[in-house]
């Protein structure tokens, strides 16, 4: 028998990995989201008590979802007499007369419950923000962040959108395939911003969470096998480049180390032959969109073996092609880094303070240390002090905090 403190660490390991396909697959069988967070929930709570008695289970996904729906039965039962409204519900989870089968327990339901998110029906403000909180477990203080909102306005919009979901009886599955194009740029989306939450966090003392980044690489090669669109190519190849790069992002202390330190003989090659394989394959397609330029760019990265070495004429131009299919403040910004890389750092200034003083990106702290950066390159001191404290007023995420000080303390 264990102790008590060894089971808690291994539940605990257990919810870090499972709990999201743990919930989705709980959702698909209860058809209620509160429901099923509550007996997930349940199910961790029993699991502390019984796997210390009788040991971890072989397969402790698939208890914990067994555990869960049985949890959530006897509690719609006991409810019954106050809300006679539970009462198909029951019939229907009764209905087999069985257990689910292991196979129906351990599906992959997080490409399914994604695709029930990003139900047309519901608004498109909040599909995104939905998918985030539910199916990968964001908080949402990370994801008013992604979005540039304050949290309270993204608590509404995914309360709303499950009350959709529930009133309107949205089924849960994968559409046909006649149904996926107008889901898919959501779909995207949304695998886009849980590896980006994975390669470089929000808030935290971790740089990079790559539990997130393997995750959405796992889900945009479920989604090629789908629907091998250039631009679900485009994205896998996107996030593999970048993984790519993920030993070198930081040092032994786990600090920040930008891209022009680091040490190239730690990005992982297999990685940048599938990336690059995946993205020439998109462009030639020649149906190409957003996702597959950023990959083409990052191939231009990843292809240079040395910082010096990098094409940023060929850079700048793939930049000039993405503003026209996506246009955005944050690939401005992006394509101001490459002109400053290309033109030097008095263009690249007059193009990000150009964007800051529209004030699209006044809160991004990126935008900052990137003014910062350049001031520095000019020898403006004042200035470039000036912007690093704006940037670190505007980040929680401790490996950039440190970075930041340290680049304020070297101007001293």
């Amino acid at each position: 028998m264990l102790g008590p403190e060894r089971v808690r660490e291994q539940v605990e390991a257990v919810y870090r990995r499972d709990s999201r396909r743990i919930l989705a697959t709980l959702i698909r069988l209860l058809g209620d989201f509160d429901l099923a967070e509550e007996a997930m929930h349940d199910a961790f709570f029993i699991a502390v008590e019984r796997w210390q008695r009788d040991g971890m289970p072989d397969n402790p996904r698939a208890w914990l979802v067994s555990t869960g729906r049985f949890k959530a039965i006897d509690a719609l039962r006991r409810r019954m007499r106050f809300d006679r409204s539970q009462a198909d519900l029951i019939m229907l989870l009764d209905s087999e007369g069985r257990d689910p089968s292991e196979e129906e327990l351990l599906a992959d339901d997080r490409l399914r419950l994604i695709f029930t998110c990003c139900h047309p029906a519901l608004a498109a403000d909040a599909q995104v923000p939905l998918t985030l909180r539910e199916v990968c477990g964001l908080t949402t203080e990370q994801i008013a962040r992604a979005f540039l909102q304050s949290p309270a306005t993204i608590a509404q919009r995914i309360v709303r959108a499950k009350a959709k979901i529930r009133d309107a009886g949205i089924p849960y599955q994968v559409p046909e395939m006649a149904e996926l194009p107008e889901r898919l740029e959501s779909v995207l989306r949304v695998i886009y911003l849980v590896f980006n939450e994975g390669y470089l966090a929000s808030s935290g003392e971790d740089l990079v969470q790559r539990e997130l980044c393997d995750e959405a690489i796992r889900l945009g090669r479920l989604l090629v096998q789908l629907l091998p669109d250039p631009e679900v190519l485009g994205l896998l190849a996107l996030m593999l480049l970048q993984a790519s790069r993920q030993r070198a992002r930081s040092d032994a202390q786990g600090e920040l180390v930008l891209l022009d330190q680091q040490d190239r003989s730690l990005w992982d090659r297999q990685q940048i032959a599938e990336g690059i394989q995946l993205v020439e394959q998109a462009l030639r397609s020649r149906q190409f969109g957003g996702y597959s330029l950023q990959a083409a760019i990052a191939a231009v990265h990843a292809q240079a073996e040395r910082a010096e070495d990098t094409d940023w004429q060929e850079i700048v131009g793939l930049y000039d092609v993405l503003l026209r299919y996506w246009p955005s403040a944050v690939v401005e910004l992006n394509r101001a880094a490459a002109l400053a890389k290309r033109d030097g750092a008095q263009v690249g200034l007059v193009a990000v303070q150009a964007i800051l003083d529209r004030g699209e990106l006044r809160d991004y702290h990126l935008a900052h240390a990137a003014k910062a950066e350049l001031h520095v390159q000019l020898g403006q001191v004042s200035k470039a002090r000036a912007a690093w404290q704006q940037a670190l007023a505007l980040t929680q995420q401790g490996p950039q905090r440190r970075y930041i000080e340290r680049r304020l303390k070297a101007l001293e």
